[in-house]
Parts: C-alpha cells; sequence; structure tokens
C-alpha cells in the first residue's frame, strides 16, 4: 500500500475522543468527558427540519446557504456584538469545526505559522497540520488565569506567521477574554498584520461577564479587515449532530468564499439549515433553560472541588471546569484518565488533549444531569493540605 501524506501522518490522536470512547465501551461509565448538550430539542426546531424533507426539498442550496438562515445569523452577530455585519458575509458551513477548516483554508499556504492557545482546542492544531501549515502554541499559564499575554505572543511571530487563532469562551478553560485584551490583541494583529481566527462556539453562555468579539475591533474598510468569526449552533441549541454553524467573513471576499466552500462540502444539508432558522428566529427557551443549568452545575461542581481541596479554575463561560489534579497524575495526565476510567468508571478528558500545558489538568463538562456530575466527582482522590492525596 502506498503511504498516506506526510501531513496526515503527522495529525495526533485526539485524546478527548480516546478517552470517550473507551467509556462508551465501559458499561455504566459516567461520561464527564465530551461537551455533548442533553436535553431534549424545541418541538419547533424539529419540525422545521422535517418540514423541509416532507416538502422533498432535498436539492442543493446555495453555497453559502439559504438567504433568510444567512440574515438570521447577521442580525444576532449584529443584535449581540454591535457590528454591522450584512447576510453577505456570513457563510452557513457544516459546524464550526467545518468553518475552522474553511477559515484556514484560506488562509495558510503550506510552511505558514498559526497560533494557537496552548491549552487550547484540538482541532486547532489537527486541523492546521492538515493544511500543512505550522501550528505554534501561545501560552497560557495558570499564574495569569490562562488569560493571553500579548507579549508572550508577540515574542512568537515569525516572518512566517500569517494568523492568530482566539478562543472566548474557551473551551477547555471556561475562562473569557475582558474587553481590554480583545482590544489589545486585535492591536497586536494589526502591527503584524495577522488575520484573526475567532472561535466563539460557547457566546451564549458567559456567567456575570460579557462576551466581547474581536469583530468589534476589526477595521471598518475592507484593506483593512482581518477577523474570521466562527459561530455554531451546535452548544447553543444542541444541534451537535445536525452539523450546523456560519462563518462571518472579512468584506470583499464572497468569490474566493465560493470557491473554497464549492470544494470542500458544496452546501449543507437542507433540513439541517431550516432547522437552525427556526432556533435562531424562534422561542429562545432552549438557551435560557441551558444557561440556567449549565452555571447551576458549575456551582454544583465547585462546591465539591473545594470540598476536596482540588485547585480549579472558575469557568466564566462555556460549560466546563479546568481542574488541576496533579496530586494524583504522576506527571501523565492522560495514563491516569485512563486509569481512573477503569478503576472509578468516570471518564475526564486529560489536559495534555488540549497542550503542554495541560499536563496535570483534566476538564470536567458540565452539560449532563446534575446527578451524574456529582456521582462522578464524589469518586475524584481529594488533595490534601500538603497537595499530596488524601487518606
Amino acid at each position: 500500500m502506498p503511504e498516506l501524506a506526510a501531513h496526515v501522518r503527522d495529525v495526533p490522536v485526539n485524546q478527548i475522543r480516546e478517552i470517550t470512547e473507551a467509556a462508551w465501551r465501559t458499561p455504566g461509565a459516567l461520561v464527564l468527558s465530551i461537551g455533548e448538550p442533553g436535553f431534549a430539542l424545541p418541538r419547533h426546531v424539529l419540525d422545521a427540519g422535517m418540514a423541509c424533507l416532507d416538502r422533498d426539498e432535498t436539492n442543493y442550496t446555495p453555497n453559502a446557504g439559504l438567504p433568510a438562515l444567512r440574515e438570521a445569523f447577521a442580525a444576532r452577530f449584529r443584535e449581540e456584538q454591535g457590528v454591522a455585519v450584512g447576510a453577505d458575509r456570513v457563510y452557513v458551513v457544516a459546524g464550526a469545526q467545518q468553518g475552522l477548516h474553511f477559515a484556514m483554508s484560506l488562509l495558510l499556504s503550506p510552511g505558514d505559522e498559526i497560533l494557537i492557545p496552548n491549552p487550547g482546542y484540538p482541532t486547532f492544531a489537527m486541523t492546521s497540520r492538515l493544511l500543512s501549515a505550522v501550528p505554534v502554541g501561545y501560552p497560557l499559564y495558570p499564574d495569569h488565569g490562562f488569560q493571553p499575554r500579548t507579549a508572550d505572543i508577540e515574542a512568537l511571530i515569525t516572518t512566517r506567521t500569517r494568523v492568530l487563532v482566539l478562543n472566548s469562551p474557551s473551551n477547555p478553560l471556561g475562562a473569557v477574554l475582558i474587553k481590554d485584551s480583545v482590544r489589545e490583541l486585535m492591536d497586536l494583529a494589526r502591527r503584524h498584520d495577522l488575520w484573526v481566527i475567532s472561535d466563539e462556539c460557547y457566546e451564549a453562555f458567559t456567567y456575570d461577564v460579557e462576551h466581547v468579539s474581536p469583530a468589534r475591533y476589526d477595521a471598518g474598510t475592507q484593506r483593512e479587515a482581518r477577523v474570521f468569526t466562527s459561530l455554531t449552533l451546535s452548544k447553543t441549541y444542541g444541534l451537535t449532530g445536525l452539523r450546523i454553524g456560519a462563518l462571518v467573513c472579512p468584506p470583499g471576499l464572497q468569490q474566493q468564499m465560493d470557491n473554497v466552500m464549492e470544494s470542500i462540502v458544496s452546501c449543507v444539508a437542507a433540513p439541517s439549515q431550516y432547522a437552525a432558522l427556526a432556533a435562531l428566529t424562534g422561542p429562545q427557551d432552549y438557551v435560557q433553560h441551558a444557561h440556567r443549568h449549565y452555571r447551576n452545575n458549575r456551582d454544583a461542581a465547585s462546591a465539591v472541588l473545594d470540598g476536596k481541596n482540588i485547585p480549579y479554575l472558575r469557568a466564566q463561560g462555556a460549560f466546563y471546569l479546568w481542574a488541576d489534579m496533579s496530586h494524583v497524575s504522576g506527571g501523565d495526565v492522560r495514563q491516569w484518565a485512563r486509569r481512573f476510567l477503569a478503576d472509578s468508571g468516570v471518564a475526564l478528558a486529560p489536559g495534555t488533549a488540549f497542550g503542554s500545558i495541560g499536563e496535570g489538568w483534566v476538564r470536567i463538562a458540565l452539560c449532563g444531569r446534575q446527578q451524574d456530575l456529582m456521582e462522578g466527582l464524589s469518586r475524584l482522590p481529594a488533595r490534601a493540605a500538603d497537595g499530596t492525596t488524601a487518606g
């Protein structure tokens, strides 16, 4: 058999999937390793998708998506962020992951460097490697609340650097970029003439802080605009399996966007688009209920970790807790997570899934049933006052 391309061989294993699929094979396992909303979808969303099939509306749609859906995404972005975005800048994509691949395909040539957060979502590195680009992790340190520092990022910029990836609210950290940081990072991108890809999958879920999109500080002119904003309905409305999201692009790129979209996926399935339109324009009870549930789970989980003296980053957004298990992980949290699943029947995402700075940490998903969350966390080994394993 001929060899696969080198850039495919270099793509690492996704450790989130690794531990989650092991949990799915483990009878009775409590799966706290994956961000899968667990609520029933609203009836009007399901009806809209099924009505599309009943009409036999199963042909191609425009590359960029249904006009009404593009406008619904644009209207939400205008309302939430105060950014003057028209529907012509919105491309409907098959989930945020396809949107990220779409954006990187437009911006990266082989050998180009892309700055990604460490810890950060693993497909930032995986996708860029598939394009023969070079992911360069910029550090998010515990001592600074896992917030990016402009000086740390600037020190990594070379003549090959083309793209800066920002992610707020953060997966896996639950951290949210403050307004001043967003402004500074956009100034940095302008100084070095970098594109910015902003992953805003969890924009609907922040707790007592504001979500600030980098698009607020993007230039108003076509010549200077540089931000691609990745949005999804997977998390906001629980539409993970329908694969539906949007990529908001700078002005003036429509023809190039059409060409690349055609070559990647052509267009998104029409039933998913009609379901998405119903989600965006219909009642928002689902989002409000999910927000309360995630916040309550965050608070309940925080109390358990406090009681066990386990350090963690208090989540300001998304639906994860980032917890320090270095008192038991022995310098290899990936192996510890496997043993913990085998011994205790609980799956947690190892921090090394998200980068080297994640060593010793785990990501705990807060989106499932609170009963399962509490039971799973009750099995965590407590930390003694001296930092060792209690008991």
